[in-house]
C-alpha cells in the first residue's frame, strides 16, 4: 500500500531491479524533473519575453525547446511511476532539488541566451550523474533515456551558443 505522506510505494514490483536500487533511481531522476521542468519554465518565460534584433529567431527557437521540455517532463515522471514512486509536481519541491533557479527578472536576449545555454548543460550534468547509477543497479531502461536528455539538451546548448558573438 501507498504511503502518500513519504511518496514511498510497498513493494511488488518485480523488474529486476532491487527496492533500494529503484528508490536510489528514482530520487536521482526526481533531481532532473526538477531541472527540466524548471529550465522549461524558464525557456517559456523568455520565449513570451525575449525582444531585440534576435526576436523571431529566439522566440520560435525557445516555443521550440520549451515544447521539446513538455514531453521530456512526462516521460521523466512517467519512469519514475513506472519503478514504484512518486514524482514530486510543485514549483516548491522542484525548486528544493533543483541546479537550476527560478527567474525573478526579465533578462537581456543575450543574458536569456547564456541562461538557458547554462541549464540545458544542467541537464546534461544531471542526466550523465544519473546514468553511472542506473548502469549500477542495471537499469537500461533509465540509461537509454539520460542518454537521449543528453543528446537533447546537448543540441539545445550548441544551438544556443550559435547565437553568442565573441570579441576577438
Amino acid at each position: 500500500m501507498p504511503n502518500r505522506i513519504s511518496g514511498e510505494r510497498s513493494a511488488g514490483i518485480n523488474i529486476g531491479i532491487s527496492d533500494k536500487d529503484r528508490k536510489a533511481v528514482c530520487q536521482e531522476l526526481n533531481k532532473l524533473l526538477a531541472d527540466s521542468y524548471l529550465l522549461y519554465l524558464k525557456t517559456q518565460n523568455y520565449h513570451w519575453n525575449v525582444e531585440g534584433n534576435m526576436f523571431q529567431s529566439l522566440h520560435v527557437l525557445f516555443e521550440q525547446q520549451y515544447q521539446e521540455l513538455t514531453r521530456a517532463i512526462d516521460i521523466i515522471a512517467e519512469r519514475i511511476r513506472a519503478l514504484g514512486e512518486f514524482a514530486p509536481g510543485s514549483l516548491t519541491a522542484f525548486s528544493k532539488i533543483s541546479s537550476i533557479k527560478e527567474e525573478s527578472a526579465i533578462p537581456t536576449a543575450d543574458e536569456m541566451i547564456h541562461n538557458l545555454v547554462h541549464g540545458n548543460e544542467a541537464v546534461v550534468t544531471t542526466a550523465r550523474a544519473i546514468i553511472t547509477l542506473a548502469d549500477d543497479c542495471e537499469d537500461e531502461v533509465t540509461t537509454d533515456l539520460m542518454i537521449e536528455r543528453m543528446q537533447v539538451h546537448e543540441k539545445n546548448a550548441w544551438m544556443l551558443r550559435s547565437f553568442i558573438t565573441h570579441n576577438a
